[in-house]
């Protein structure tokens, strides 16, 4: 789940005129900038929604990400290709593109100029309100699961070179520190260091962008409890979870890279703005030095799901709305317990992980250029849907968005006798009513990873879906895609990853994953 980094065309923060004012003695408030900007007059339209502040912006010598400046305070449409507002936490942003990571942290920071500086302008323009959200970080639940997607991903797997299970826990410990810190959108360490012979805790690329919805969310794999020989490592194998201990099967068509699977501990760090999950991973990544070294990365952007009903379906690469039918925060209770968190009893073995869930993921390249050649009808027909609203097929002459969620009729045929759902349309193999009613919060991001020696983009889906058991609400799914589902032809699955997520970080925790240990 890695590769080299894609740069973004953007403004370098060294290389921005506001940029250079905010030195780490004097961090600029870019929540009164956004404030400020905001309330500046604007003309506007569907196809031209820059505003004055953005001229005089870009007069100044500032490059603007492509599209930055499109449909940032546009109304919201019903009518597809329309800008609309990213005004709401969570809301998607209109510049999509970010840096895409290599094995090593490094590689990916290598993009950060780029795509900092695209992010770093965006930020400064995107409504307060998004800026300024926050997540708890304590809870029942770890945050960055049922929370409302944001719009950016920094996601890095670590294999723990420590032996001594003290060692783990001392990381453990300052890993929930430091990620309560900057969830909060403080500095790690609270204040800037007044010692300037000495490195500062905290790298400072965050400083001033405020919290921006970051959530953080970690996790712990097999290689955690036992070695590749099965040998307890730190006295914690008799809780390792049947999930890890059975692992995830094979599937057909895998091509796994196994270096860029899995892993001993996973951390997800979500936001607003690109940088301010750069910023978290880079830091945690820091803090493992000498305990954990980073086994792969990946970044995403643009959210390919929705988990909360106030967002809207957000379209994959392909051109469809992707996840119509995923779990919503606020689903009930019931359907919660029943297809997301782990109950008491599922597991005797792994009690403590009562409340949390299992984390799934598939690195997924999707072949854009084959892809691009089909005919629409030929698209719709692999999906099972309307490309334009995202009504499925069996509505013949869809007029509107809100059709997307009627119920699909299998049954429905045309004048020919023909079934207007084919039996290996995507939405026809893996939706929960062809599946036993089984489901999963999915909360995968797109990737683009530069191009291939072909020069075909190396560009997909990183697949997240949160499952409570992946064993009967994941696997005979995945199975029956890779086996039976027309898209299959324009997918290569690359890397997969299978992670426990513990319960939520209780008030008087000290360290993640407290109930492993308690």
């Amino acid at each position: 789940m890695s590769g080299k980094p894609a740069h973004e065309s953007g403004t370098s923060p060294v290389a921005d005129d506001a940029a250079q004012d905010e030195t780490l003695d004097e961090p600029q408030d870019k929540t009164a900038r956004a404030q400020q900007e905001s309330q500046a007059p604007t003309s506007e339209g569907p196809g031209d929604s820059s505003s004055a502040s953005d001229a005089a912006e870009q007069s100044e010598g500032a490059s603007t990400p492509d599209g930055a400046d499109q449909s940032e305070k546009a109304e919201k449409s019903d009518e597809p290709g329309t800008p609309g507002s990213a005004g709401k936490p969570g809301a998607k942003g209109t510049s999509r593109r970010a840096m895409f990571t290599g094995a090593g942290l490094g590689a990916a920071l290598a993009g950060l100029a780029g795509v900092a500086g695209g992010r770093a302008w965006e930020a400064s323009r995107r409504p307060e309100e998004a800026i300024l959200t926050t997540y708890p970080f304590r809870g029942d639940h770890q945050a960055g699961i049922t929370t409302p997607a944001q719009d950016n991903m920094f996601t890095a797997a670590f294999d723990v070179s420590a032996t001594d299970v003290e060692e783990l826990k001392t990381l453990l410990s300052e890993w929930a520190v430091a990620a309560e810190q900057m969830t909060a959108g403080e500095l790690i360490g609270g204040q800037p260091s007044s010692n300037k012979q000495l490195p500062p805790k905290d790298t400072g690329e965050a400083w001033g962008y405020k919290p921006n919805g970051l959530t953080i969310t970690f996790g712990v794999g097999k290689g955690l409890f036992v070695d590749a020989d099965g040998k307890d490592r730190f006295g914690l194998a008799a809780k390792m979870p049947a999930v890890l201990k059975e692992g995830m099967p094979s599937f057909a068509g895998d091509q796994l890279h196994a270096a860029q699977s899995d892993g001993d501990l996973l951390i997800q760090a979500c936001s607003n703005d690109a940088q301010v999950c750069v910023h978290a991973i880079r830091n945690l990544t820091r803090i493992a030095f000498g305990t954990a070294t980073l086994r792969w990365s990946q970044v995403g952007y643009g959210r390919t799901s929705s988990t909360s009903v106030d967002q809207e379906t957000p379209r994959n690469l392909f051109g469809f709305k992707d996840g119509t039918n995923n779990i919503k925060a606020e689903d009930s209770t019931d359907q919660l317990n029943k297809h997301l968190w782990v109950q008491k009893g599922d597991d005797a073995a792994a009690a403590w992980m009562t409340g949390g869930t299992y984390y799934v993921a598939r690195r997924i390249r999707m072949l854009a250029e084959i892809w691009d050649r089909l005919r629409l009808i030929e698209q719709e027909q692999t999906m099972g849907r309307d490309k334009r609203y995202g009504a499925p097929l069996s509505i013949t002459n869809p007029t509107k968005s809100s059709e997307e969620f009627t119920a699909v009729d299998y049954k429905a045929k045309d004048d020919k006798g023909e079934t207007l759902v084919p039996a290996d349309a995507h939405i026809a193999v893996v939706s929960p009513e062809q599946n036993q009613g089984r489901r999963m919060l999915r909360r995968g991001y797109n990737y683009t990873d530069g191009s291939d020696s072909l020069g075909q983009l190396q560009t997909g889906l990183f697949f997240i879906a949160f499952v409570r058991d992946p064993r009967t609400n994941f696997y005979p799914i995945l199975d029956r895609m890779t086996k039976t589902d027309a898209l299959q032809e324009y997918l290569k699955h690359e890397a997969s990853a299978l992670f426990a997520i513990p319960p939520g970080i209780k008030e008087g925790d000290t360290m993640v994953a407290a109930s492993l240990f308690s």
